[in-house]
């Protein structure tokens, strides 16, 4: 592939404690760049030593906000192979929320070829420990120095990577949500269903209040009627009310997960009732105090299965499964990071080695 490599002559020492790893506080070595400019459109994709970006003070993106990314994870199993799980659908993704945010599509079977060689020459940073993975940034802004509300006509594509532990401080333990009623976060029509900044700043206030009150994350509800449930903060979210898994169905305004996506398909591989379907915060009450709601969880890369052992809703504390992590959660937790880290088998063709 047309991919130019500049290895760094100054290698940064690994961490000394991958148990202290946290999320998103160390850096590899390198980095891709590539870029875009009308007329030519992308080109000069190369992997350089980490370092900082120069960036015009009127770069768009600093004044409009016009960026996308993604997230993703390369996993090292017990016999030392390195595995991405579903990566394709990731740069799908980004060329969808590109679509919306009137960025370039990039070419996808491309993007995931210099990722694997930008992982290869970074290797030594793919943690060794249970639960610790690395975690992957791909990235797109708009550069023109320009003022003046428009889509960009220069653009940088850049991926790096992280060594992380994992997400949460509770790591699979229950966590507590706080049922957000104040503010919105999207609405159909707007850009809830890309993965944009401007979702996650949107999000900032009350995730900050929820702090505050001692909570891990907010449950958003529409932002119409104030109602039915959307997603977590950073997660896909899913009930289990009797014999049926419920999550909220993508009607516009929410971010089609691919864990989430992942496992629907692996309910419905068991023949496990599955619905994507509205359902609102007074269902889940209902069901509480019916004694029916049975498991709570979300569901996303960073975290993959995060049970919810809390619902705040109003003055109503909802305690799920005794706060603790429920039978389905864990198997599926357990049955997605064996296939991430190789330790069951693939029988979905998910992974792919690096």
């Amino acid at each position: 592939m047309d991919l130019s490599i500049e290895k760094s002559a100054n290698l940064k020492p690994l961490p000394a404690d991958e148990s202290k790893l946290g999320f998103g506080n160390y850096f590899t070595d390198h980095m891709f760049i590539m870029e875009y400019d009308e007329g030519t459109g992308w080109h000069d994709g190369r992997i350089v030593p980490y370092g900082p970006i120069s960036l015009d003070p009127a770069a768009m993106v600093l004044h409009y906000g016009q960026e996308v990314f993604e997230g993703l994870k390369a996993y090292r199993s017990k016999d030392d192979v390195i595995r991405l799980f579903r990566p394709k659908e990731n740069f799908k993704r980004l060329n969808r929320s590109n679509e919306r945010i009137c960025i370039p599509p990039v070419d996808e079977e491309y993007a995931l070829g210099a990722l694997k060689e930008l992982i290869r020459l970074d290797s030594r940073w793919v943690p060794r420990s249970e639960g610790c993975s690395l975690y992957i940034r791909p990235f797109i802004f708009s550069v023109d120095p320009h003022i003046g509300v428009r889509a960009g006509s220069r653009y940088l594509f850049i991926m790096i990577l992280s060594p992380v532990g994992a997400y949460y401080p509770e790591g699979l333990n229950p966590v507590k949500i706080y049922v957000e009623t104040n503010y919105v976060r999207a609405v159909k029509g707007g850009i809830g269903t890309a993965k944009t900044g401007g979702n996650y700043a949107s999000s900032l206030k009350a995730q900050d209040e929820a702090k505050e009150r001692d909570f891990t994350q907010v449950l958003w509800l529409d932002g119409v009627e104030r109602k039915y449930i959307e997603e977590v903060g950073t997660m896909n979210v899913f009930f289990v009310i009797g014999d049926e898994v419920i999550t909220p169905s993508l009607d516009g305004s929410i971010l089609a997960g691919i864990t989430r996506k992942s496992v629907i398909e692996l309910l419905n591989d068991r023949r496990i009732k599955v619905s994507e379907r509205k359902i609102s915060i007074e269902e889940i009450i209902s069901a509480h105090e019916s004694g029916e709601l049975k498991e709570a969880f979300g569901t996303g890369t960073a975290a993959v299965i995060s049970p919810i052992g809390l619902l705040r809703a109003g003055d109503k504390d909802i305690v799920i499964g005794g706060n603790r992590i429920g039978e389905l959660s864990q198997n599926l937790y357990d049955t997605l990071t064996g296939i991430q880290w190789g330790t069951t088998g693939d029988i979905f063709g998910w992974t792919e080695t690096v």
